[in-house]
């Protein structure tokens, strides 16, 4: 008998169904009202919603704290763990917490450095990297065990996804590690945003020829650019990003008043160039600090959820 997926995000994946996903983002606040509303803004659009750790090495609301709000509110989390801030004591300790609160998807990330955040002075774990966080929670999964050999009393049944950039040199290993975090156990895959359409395709290409034509499920980073000068700081300001000069010259070409419209009609022309290439699972929305725009890329790119499952 085939096992029942772990969680509706696993589901949809493994039957081949395109997935939309989308990233809240966490407050700076004591409360959790802003983050429910932000996640119920996702919802009706998304499959299931990243929540990050600390992202850009700037606290925010507690990953695992946010975790448990979205089941209260039957919002199907991926929770984010880097490797910045914990070591492998931590590691373990906080995925079968996680995993009791209700978390079925952990989302494996090496983590921006400290001196890309407001705490620039503070000390980085860095004990794993982000395919040993993954062999580590795979060993809890699979084993039963943490990694000094003591035993749990069960096994924490878990989805485990990772990150891939294909947008950054070296190119042509891009794939070759995306394929690594698979054998360390990531059962998924979402990129770094997308604005390069064809260094995409040059690496599903790739991917695809290395697989043979059967990679792991792969969910394309898409966002939209509030405007030009935004796009230009997050190319230079944000490791990994790798915006194009013809993309920010696109939107410049608008007024100022106009380019949020313009960022969010560049990001709709990606998600359709992207959505039907073989090899493409789904997307990953990553719009920060503007989840209102979520609901028309996915609208406009026919992708709700009624049209995307017929």
């Amino acid at each position: 008998m085939t096992p029942k997926p772990v969680s509706d995000l696993a589901r949809r994946l493994e039957h081949g169904l395109f997935t939309v996903t989308a990233e809240v983002t966490l407050p700076d606040s004591i409360e959790k009202k802003a983050l429910v509303e932000r996640a119920q803004m996702l919802e009706p659009y998304c499959d299931a919603i990243n929540i990050t750790d600390s992202t850009g090495a700037v606290p925010h609301f507690s990953n695992i704290a946010a975790a448990s709000i979205l089941i209260e509110n039957d919002i199907e989390p991926i929770i984010q763990f880097s490797c910045r801030d914990r070591n492998r004591i931590a590691v373990q300790a906080d995925v079968i917490g996680a995993y009791a609160i209700g978390v079925r998807n952990i989302f494996c990330v090496t983590g921006d450095g400290v001196q890309t955040g407001d705490h620039p002075e503070a000390k980085p774990v860095f004990d794993l990297d982000s395919v040993t966080l993954l062999t580590t929670i795979n060993h809890l999964k699979t084993r039963g065990k943490f990694l000094s050999g003591r035993e749990l009393d069960d096994k924490p049944n878990l989805y485990l996804g990772a990150a891939v950039n294909p947008f950054v040199p070296p190119f042509e290993e891009r794939a070759l590690r995306l394929l690594k975090k698979h054998k360390a156990g990531a059962s998924f895959f979402q990129t770094q945003y997308c604005f390069d359409i064809e260094r995409f395709k040059s690496f599903l290409d790739r991917l695809l020829g290395l697989t043979k034509g059967a990679p792991p499920p792969l969910l394309v980073g898409v966002g939209p650019l509030r405007s030009a000068r935004f796009a230009r700081w997050l190319r230079e300001n944000v490791p990994g990003i790798d915006v194009p000069e013809h993309v920010i010259e696109k939107i410049e070409k608008y007024p100022r008043k106009e380019q949020q419209k313009a960022g969010v009609e560049a990001c709709i022309e990606i998600v359709d160039a992207v959505k039907t290439l073989t090899g493409v699972a789904g997307i990953h929305v990553m719009a920060y600090n503007w989840e209102a725009s979520v609901s028309e890329i996915v609208k406009a790119t026919g992708l709700s959820k009624p049209e995307r499952d017929n």
